[in-house]
């Protein structure tokens, strides 16, 4: 049981969970809804912790490098997972009313009255709000990248060190539970079905854009190298399917960094950008998180706009930075965001979790894959005598 992947256990949370709600009795699904209640809670209790884990650190280190490459690097990192959010929000807008369409309306009856609540509950308030983490965590983060010593990076990386083993050890072991008792709940409030249906829709959408937006990426890279892309794409698929199994960017560097050579980006580009890409480029967790988010807003009957999501996928491609190598570590970055700016209750953000980490792997993949284009742009733009 312990090498059973997070895939296939929420596979599995989500199946018992139908199970449950459609046969178990109500005192059953109540301890479920208990737990949730309580998961849900330490959840919100941890966000901003996880803010200030992830981005002063990831802010801090980043500024202390080599200068121009640095730049060139991070600047291309942040311009790919922008265009990448908006290309999920483009079509999503064009694709959910015709392929979800009435789904808001069966998903989410009066949800309040279908829902059972817990038998207890535990207040856990968070040490500050989730904005205020966010200008902390900037602040901490850009003034250690400006002053000479180490000691506050030191102890920023080791709290980050904490907040990693709170998310491996603790939130994403017991994700499974909490899934389990939101599909239980939903299922004796009739609700799951729509649901199921959505989330078919949306995978099969979600990785068709990964795809088509690695050709956008390799074509670019590959008229810069004056190279095949689909060639340049074919050579850079073990990174895909290794991060496939892994789940994270981190893992996969040195096959990246292996399949990044072949493709013809020179050593030191290669070196020096690859492990930095890993923590800073994340088009295809952003393709997934806004694909996600219009899907639980809809079911929801919430409306979505252009002026509501540019400045959500502007703020993710900062707060994913340095989103731990853990299985789900840019949606649990991305929760505070989804709360402030999209205006995610605790039944949205507990879906919101469920959606993203079904096809987290994926994501992944399009990350790492995409990271080998980004590095061949990198390698055709700098002019190797300028590099110190």
């Amino acid at each position: 049981m312990h090498r059973f992947g997070l895939l296939p256990k929420i596979a599995a949370a989500i199946v018992l969970g139908i199970l449950f709600g459609s046969f178990a009795p109500q005192w059953f699904i109540k301890l479920f809804v208990t737990f949730n209640g309580l998961f849900g809670n330490f959840l919100s209790f941890a966000i901003p912790l996880i803010i200030i884990g992830f981005i002063a650190p990831g802010i801090g280190t980043m500024g202390k490098g080599a200068g121009k490459l640095l730049g060139l690097t991070t600047g291309l990192a942040y311009l790919s997972t922008a265009i990448a959010g908006l290309l999920a929000f483009f079509a999503a807008s064009l694709l959910y009313p015709v392929i979800l369409e009435n789904q808001a309306a069966q998903a989410f009856e009066n949800p309040e009255e279908a829902l059972l609540t817990g038998f207890f509950t535990v207040e856990m308030d968070p040490v500050m709000g989730v904005m205020t983490a966010l200008i902390l965590a900037f602040t901490l983060g850009v003034g250690m990248a400006a002053v000479k010593g180490n000691a506050l990076q030191k102890v920023m990386d080791d709290f980050r060190g904490i907040i990693e083993l709170v998310i491996e050890k603790i939130i994403i072991p017991l994700l499974p539970i909490h899934i389990l008792g939101i599909f239980a709940n939903m299922t004796q409030g009739g609700q799951v079905s729509a649901i199921m249906s959505v989330f078919a829709k949306v995978f099969i959408m979600i990785i068709i854009l990964h795809l088509l937006y690695l050709l956008f990426q390799y074509s670019v890279a590959g008229s810069l190298k004056k190279q095949n892309p689909i060639t340049m794409l074919r050579i850079m698929m073990p990174a895909y399917f290794t991060a496939l199994g892994t789940q994270s960017s981190a893992s996969t560097i040195p096959v990246t960094l292996a399949q990044s050579k072949k493709n013809g980006s020179s050593d030191r580009i290669a070196d020096f950008s690859i492990p930095l890409l890993a923590t800073i480029h994340l088009s295809g967790s952003t393709i997934t998180l806004v694909s996600c988010a219009m899907a639980v807003m809809l079911l929801q009957g919430d409306t979505y706009t252009i002026s509501m999501f540019f400045p959500f996928i502007l703020m993710l491609g900062i707060t994913m930075i340095a989103a731990p190598g853990v299985p789900g570590g840019a949606v649990m970055a991305a929760l505070g965001l989804l709360e402030t700016m999209l205006g995610f209750n605790g039944t949205m953000v507990s879906l919101m979790i469920a959606l993203y980490l079904a096809q987290d792997s994926f994501g992944t993949a399009c990350n790492v894959t995409g990271d080998g284009a980004i590095t061949s742009v990198v390698d055709s733009l700098t002019n190797k005598q300028e590099l110190r």
